[in-house]
């Protein structure tokens, strides 16, 4: 049944002209319907270079929205429109904005899991990969770092030239890994590198042999000679790794390490988006070329200094 629907859905897309981009911790089977699949930075680089009329999102909307702003002049559609991000959605522009006006000379660096309208009042966009980069080529010597207080904890220390300035934010579901979870995966697998996430709180990252963004964790592991690994991060890249490299042994750091959003979208929903998008159909996402050029300025930004 899953063959027939992949099938399905790969012939839709040539009939229709689309791209598929799935982020990373979608399942295996939307993966290998994907024409890219990433982490947000290199869908963001690579949304640029689709020459197709029609762009799928399998993920969560600020993604939507990143891949529109970066082709304005191209359909975008979300697989699943209930698919949103709770960090992304955390902070009010008015509130960022108020603090902008007490500190002017204070720079905002925006993750990129945030809403288009945040982007519009911010001044560099970053991923959980280029964030150390970005922030070190910034000419900014002070900066607000928002909204993940975990991932810019990790990035002031690894900049401590910068004043960076944290509010309190965040993914909820790393940061609800415990220290206690990591002292229990540890001790179950004595021998398993632990690689982690810098979206997890500084209690458990600080134990890790390795921290970094997803495809940074895939990379370590794809090229380490080790041979068991505990994988901090949405519970899916522990899978994925477990089909790449069998002779492997990869254990999730905790269960609670699993997007409710990022499981939201089906294939189903990639089926019927393909076939919608032929009549009409399909989520699709619409700004208007003054919400996409304000918000813009930040990834293009982004994209500039992390290149």
């Amino acid at each position: 049944m899953i063959k027939d629907v992949q099938e399905k859905i790969l012939q839709l897309k040539k009939e229709n002209d689309i791209c598929i981009l799935a982020h990373s911790y979608q399942a295996k089977e939307i993966v290998e319907v994907a024409d890219i699949t990433g982490d947000s930075y290199k869908l963001s680089v690579e949304a640029q270079k689709v020459s197709n009329k029609n762009i799928l999102m399998c993920g969560v909307h600020f993604m939507a929205e990143a891949a529109k702003m970066l082709n304005p002049d191209k359909n975008v559609y979300l697989a699943n429109p209930s698919a949103g991000c709770p960090m992304a959605e955390q902070m009010e522009p008015e509130m960022i904005e108020m603090i902008k006006a007490q500190e002017p000379d204070r720079k905002v660096v925006c993750y990129i899991n945030t809403t288009a309208a945040l982007k519009r009042v911010c001044d560099v966009c970053v991923t959980s990969s280029s964030a150390v980069k970005i922030v070190k080529n910034m000419d900014a010597d002070k900066i607000l770092f928002i909204p993940d207080c975990n991932l810019g904890a990790f990035v002031k220390k690894a900049c401590p030239e910068k004043d960076i300035m944290l509010l309190q934010g965040g993914c909820p579901v790393h940061a609800s890994v415990t220290k206690a979870d990591m002292i229990a995966a540890k001790t179950a697998h004595p021998d398993a590198l632990v690689l982690c996430h810098p979206e997890c709180i500084p209690a458990v990252s600080e134990m890790a042999d390795y921290v970094g963004s997803t495809s940074g964790i895939m990379n370590f592991a794809a090229e380490s000679d080790a041979k068991e690994f505990i994988i901090g991060t949405e519970i899916s890249i522990a899978e994925h790794l477990q089909y790449r490299f069998p002779e492997k042994e990869f254990y999730v750091l905790s269960k609670k390490i699993l997007c409710p959003n990022m499981k939201l979208t089906t294939l189903m929903d990639v089926y019927k988006t393909c076939e919608g998008i032929g009549n009409g159909g399909g989520f699709e996402i619409k700004m208007t070329d003054e919400e996409i050029t304000s918000a813009r300025k930040c990834i293009d930004e982004m994209i500039r200094l992390g290149g």
